[in-house]
């Protein structure tokens, strides 16, 4: 089988820090790779690959800021769906656009739907819904409106993850600095908790992070911007446990996946794809506001960070998500 990955192209695939739709992709290209797979992915130029690259943009516009997003979307699209009849199928991993072409191409195409940023790119969905295989990536992520060919979990490389049996003291939150990911309530869990927190990823809201995560900043409250695989490996493996007090109905969120893979268990707010994330008071705690997690600080020593690493490692392994997408693939196909 001959299978086309269509990553997005804000960033590298694999990322160099953020870039979640990016690493997922980059996961399942090279899942597919190993597992014998003939596989070509379409992504930046800069991008790394066991398979075939097939480039038109240089670098991600979001690492490039003087190029045109739109433009360079319009292009890399483009060089998939005019070269499609070389490929038994698609896998799009880059949202609504590439739909758009489906009635105009004879080649199967299978959609991973990452989440909606918003309802009103569903009439997008809904209008091609019988020329792509839609594929949810939780059960909670599901729009009652359209049809689903399966729901795959995101996967991740299990070896890139260390175990450590015993963490240091400090709390983590690993995620975009904006509202919706609730850094200040991570500020605040820590505060109450006494306990240390160190804070890394992208500054995505500037204003939020002036008025709600500067101000708390000190030698107990850490921010350390964006981190690669290698330091994200080593905060998330030494943490007592992940803080993702989110504020919306996150899709997945692989920085949940990847603390459990590392033992460190996770503190979140019930919400979105949590409850299918993690195991209730045996991989972490699920809770409704600051103050529960507060509490669940408290009963950490209660968690066995072994399981954590079971769980993850036997629901979001790389090998598993290709397995699953490969029963999509012949099912289409």
């Amino acid at each position: 089988m001959k299978v086309a990955v269509l990553a997005p192209v804000a960033w590298r695939s694999p990322p160099r820090h953020y870039g979640p739709w990016e690493q997922v992709a980059s996961n399942v290209a090279e899942g597919l790779v190993a597992a014998g797979v003939d596989v070509t992915l379409f992504a930046t130029a800069d991008s790394e690959t066991a398979g075939t690259l097939a480039a038109v943009v240089a670098r991600g516009y979001e690492e490039d800021r003087t190029q045109d997003a739109k433009v360079l979307e319009c292009l890399h699209i483009s060089h998939l769906m005019e070269r499609a009849a070389e490929f038994d199928l698609i896998h799009n991993h880059f949202d609504f656009l590439p739909l758009t072409y489906s009635r105009l191409i004879r080649t199967p195409m299978v959609t991973t739907i990452h989440g909606f940023s918003s309802a009103r790119i569903l009439p997008v969905y809904q209008k091609y819904a019988a020329t792509s295989a839609y594929v949810s990536i939780s059960h909670a992520d599901r729009h009652p409106s359209l049809p689903y060919a399966a729901t795959v979990y995101n996967g991740l490389r299990v070896a890139d993850f260390s175990f450590v049996a015993q963490p240091d003291d400090y709390l983590l939150f690993l995620g975009r600095i904006h509202p919706d990911k609730g850094p200040f309530e991570a500020i605040q869990i820590a505060r109450q908790s006494g306990r240390r927190l160190l804070l890394a990823g992208i500054v995505q809201d500037q204003a939020y992070f002036d008025e709600c995560v500067q101000p708390y900043l000190s030698d107990t409250i850490e921010f350390l911007g964006p981190v690669g695989p290698e330091r994200r490996n080593l905060l998330l493996g030494h943490a007592a446990a992940l803080l993702h007090p989110i504020r919306f109905e996150e899709p997945f969120g692989l920085s949940v996946a990847e603390a459990q893979l590392c033992g460190t268990p996770v503190i979140a707010f019930r919400r979105g794809a949590m409850p299918e994330l993690i195991q209730g008071g045996q991989t972490g705690f699920l809770v409704s506001n600051v103050g529960e997690a507060v509490a669940a600080v408290g009963q950490l020593e209660q968690l066995d960070r072994a399981a954590c690493r079971a769980w993850a490692a036997a629901s979001f392994s790389q090998e598993k998500m290709v397995a699953d997408y490969l029963a999509v693939y012949r099912r289409v196909v």
